[in-house]
Formats: structure tokens, sequence, C-alpha cells
């Protein structure tokens, strides 16, 4: 009797956790609040994301080393990489065609569109993370949304900023450790099974144990030596193998890119196992992705580049942006351009459950075995990198609530949680994770808006005194030429 009640509760419980989620993540209150901060702070920059994209390539490959003046943690670049380890996930590998299952090619155009109005959002976070952290007393660089709210908005709000961190908290349990393990285990499992082979899920869980903790226990700086080698190179291998692909359908590549503004607008009938979708649909489905993807305005990734060594906090900013550039425009077009000229996407059968399937079926009709082994080994370091993302983020927001002794002991507890996730059923799991992960967006959200003129001011100072700084060597140069 005891043990159906406990069921009882815990589904009801579930059920509630859903209707809560779906409220959050619904289309009145997250996405539309992530798009119009983000088309805010888009214009009030005046475009400078757009403008200065080439500007911000440039200073991420000077962040690969620092001024031994500055201030700071890690290198510019290993800063961006530790944020590109959370970010980079399963959403550019099965979030892409749940995406275009769910709302048809159109659906890609809108996840454009979440990444280059997200652009600026990233830049705002960075930027503020730099401005306003602190220095604990062991000489760790902390900062972050819990950080800005307090030291931007006062003693007022510092309420806000404790709900910021305990949100943070409890999602680095979630979408940043177990679902992330659990992805890790079920597709080297079902790769194994591929081949015939029987693999205990408890051997992987072991081994990914082993392999976390080697890395988090090690603290920020080893995250960040990690990351800064181990994103750049999956990322590079993925969008490679990408590449071959679209190289072997070039003569559908016009096609497919044709048909995602053609669908945005229109929506997309039916065809072959393509159930069809609206324009509605398209809209719906493709900005939430797209913002499950890069995470612009959720408030994490701020965490992590407050880490790096800097004298302006523009700088950082900069390379804040190109997180949703990198992440959806790079990575998760190359996911959706596979997808669509394969034409795996409108055979029968598959549904959302099965769209990391997609893609793999997407990859293997051009590549054969490997496209298969590209797509897992892809999924597997993605959620590896993010479950190494995610520690620094809950580590800071641990560190915020608790001071900075409270540090160790979270890397400890997170680690040992790894296996845990790695063989747990996280149907209950993926509910709570993904409602935190949004609860976390809307106090971040709120100081963005309230803050951003600091931001707009630091950004307009930071250009005016680069462009006088230029103004003395053209001076010189034409003086020079007069003469």
């Amino acid at each position: 009797m005891l043990k159906s009640e406990l069921i009882g509760m815990l589904k009801s419980f579930g059920e509630l956790v859903g209707d809560i989620d779906g409220i959050v993540w619904g289309p009145f209150v997250l996405i539309p609040l992530l798009l119009i901060v983000g088309v805010v702070l888009t214009v009030g920059l005046r475009f400078l994301p757009w403008r200065e994209l080439p500007h911000a390539f440039a200073t991420m490959w000077r962040g690969r080393r620092h001024h031994p003046d500055h201030e700071g943690e890690l290198t510019p670049f290993r800063a961006l990489m530790t944020s590109l380890a959370a970010t980079i996930g399963t959403g550019n590998i099965v979030g892409v065609a749940s995406a275009i299952l769910l709302g048809g090619p159109g659906a890609v155009f809108w996840m454009w569109m979440t990444a280059l109005f997200g652009m600026a959002t990233k830049f705002c976070e960075a930027t503020l993370a730099v401005k306003y952290r602190e220095v604990t007393p062991d000489g760790k660089f902390v900062g972050g949304p819990m950080y800005y709210i307090k030291n931007g908005l006062g003693p007022n709000w510092k309420w806000l900023a404790t709900l910021f961190a305990i949100f943070g908290t409890i999602a680095s349990f979630g979408i940043g450790n177990m679902t992330q393990a659990n992805a890790v285990t079920a597709n080297i499992v079902q790769l194994s099974e591929n081949y015939g082979l029987i693999l205990n899920p408890w051997i992987v869980a072991v081994v990914l144990l082993i392999l976390s903790g080697a890395v988090l226990l090690g603290g920020v700086k080893r995250i960040g030596l990690v990351a800064g080698t181990l994103v750049p190179v999956m990322a590079l291998i993925y969008v490679a193998g990408g590449l071959i692909v679209l190289a072997v359908h070039i003569d559908r590549v016009p096609g497919a890119i044709a048909l995602i503004f053609e669908s945005a607008f229109s929506g997309h009938a039916a065809v072959g196992g393509f159930a069809g979708a609206t324009i509605a649909a398209a809209i719906r489905f493709g900005v939430a992705r797209g913002l499950f993807s890069n995470e612009a305005g959720l408030g994490s990734a701020p965490i992590a580049h407050a880490t790096a060594i800097t004298d302006n906090p523009v700088k950082q900013g900069l390379l804040g942006m190109l997180d949703p550039f990198l992440d959806t425009l790079v990575i998760c077009s190359i996911s959706a351009l596979v997808i669509l000229v394969s034409d795996q996407w409108m055979v029968p059968g598959i549904t959302e459950a099965g769209a990391g399937t997609l893609t793999a079926r997407s990859f293997s009709a051009a590549m054969g075995d490997v496209g298969s082994w590209l797509v897992t080994t892809g999924l597997v370091l993605f959620a590896f990198s993010t479950i190494l993302g995610w520690c620094v983020y809950g580590e800071r927001c641990v560190i915020y609530l608790f001071g900075h002794k409270a540090a160790r002991p979270y890397r400890v507890i997170f680690t040992l949680v790894v296996p845990v996730g790695a063989i747990a059923k996280l149907s209950l799991v993926w509910d709570l994770a993904d409602l935190f992960n949004g609860l976390m967006a809307i106090p971040n959200l709120i100081a963005l808006l309230l803050l951003s003129p600091v931001v707009f001011k630091l950004a307009k100072e930071y250009f005016d005194n680069r462009k006088t700084a230029l103004l003395p060597e053209r001076d010189t140069h034409n003086s020079g030429e007069g003469a």
C-alpha cells in the first residue's frame, strides 16, 4: 500500500512539474521574454554584435594568451571554451533533429534568429560578469548573474541574486550532470549493441566517474585546460564530418537552404513520413530548440566568462557573443543541412523520440558506419564537456550561497552524482532540470534589462577609445605622405 501511494505521489509530482515546466517554457513566458530582451539589447547596442563580428574573432585569437598584469583565472580563450563546453551539447545534434521533425525545415530559420539576437544577450552577460565580478579569499574570480544583480542593482535586489544561485545550483545537477551522463551511457551502450556486443551500463558509469573526477576535482583551471583542448577538437571533427556529407550532396545544398526560408514563412505540408507543420510550429520549435542549444539569456555562460584574465569587460563581452554564433549558426546549421540534404527526415516512422537516430541516419546515408560513429562520438564528447562546464556554473553558485570553502565539497558531490545519472531512469529528472534551467533565466533577464545602460556605456567607451588609439598612427602616416 505504501509503495503504491509513493508511486502515486511521485506521478502527481511529476505531472505538476511538467505543467509548471510547460508554463515557464511556453509561448507566453520565457520564449517571448528571451526574444524581446535579445531584440532590445541588439537595438540598444546599435547592432554591435553583427558589425563587430570580425573584431570578436580577432579578440578570440589574441585571447589565447594574456598580459601578465591583467587579473583573472583563465585566458580569455579558455574562458570562452569553458562556456562553449557547457553550451555545445545534445541540443546541437538531437535538438536540431527534433526541431525539424516537429516544426519542419522552417524551424531552422527561427533557430538562426534566436542566435542572431542572442549574440547581443551573451555580449551583455559576459560584459557584466567581468564588470561586477569578485575575488574570493582563496583567489577565485567569481561572477555571473548573482554578482551583477547584487553589485550592479544594489542590496535591495539581493533576494533576486539568491534565487538565481539556488536555481543554478539545482540545475547543475540536472541539466548539467545527470541527464548528460545518462546520454553518454545510452549512446555508448547503443553503439555496442549495433555491433552485437552487450555492454553493462555500470562499466560506462565507472569509467565516466573516473574521467570526470580526474578533471573536475582539479578545479576551474584544469577544467579550462581540458575544455580549451576538447571543445575545439570535437567541434572541428563534427563540422568536418558534416561538410563531407554536404560535399557529397552539394547539388542539394542550395535547395535545402531555400526550403528553410520558404518553410519559415509558409509552413510545410506533409510529405513522406513527415506529418507537416504550420508557420506557428516552425516558430515555436525553432525558437525553443535554438534557445535550448545556445543558452542565450539563461545566465549560465557569464559565470565562465567571469573567470577571464582581462583588463576590460567589453573584450570578454566580444568573446561571449561568439557563443551563439559558433553553437547555433555554425554547428547546428551543419546538423540541419545534413538532415535536410539526406531526405531522412521524410522517412516514415521517425518520431521526436528518435531525433538522435535521425541525425545518425543522415550522416550514415553519405558516410556509412563512419557516420554513426561520428554522431555517437559527437554526442558523447559534447555531453561530457557539458558536465565539465556546468560544474563550474554550479560551483560558483554554491560559492555565492555558502562561501568559497564550499567549492571543493560541491565538486566532490557533483562528481559522485555522475554515475548515478549514468544508470538512472531520468524522466522526472529531465523535467526538473528543464524547469530550473528555465527559472534561472527570469532573474537574469530582469537584470540584463535594468543594467543595459551600463553595458551600452561601456561598449561606447571601449570602441571610442579604440578609434582614438588608431588615429595617431593614421595621422602620422598621412602627414608623412603630405611631406
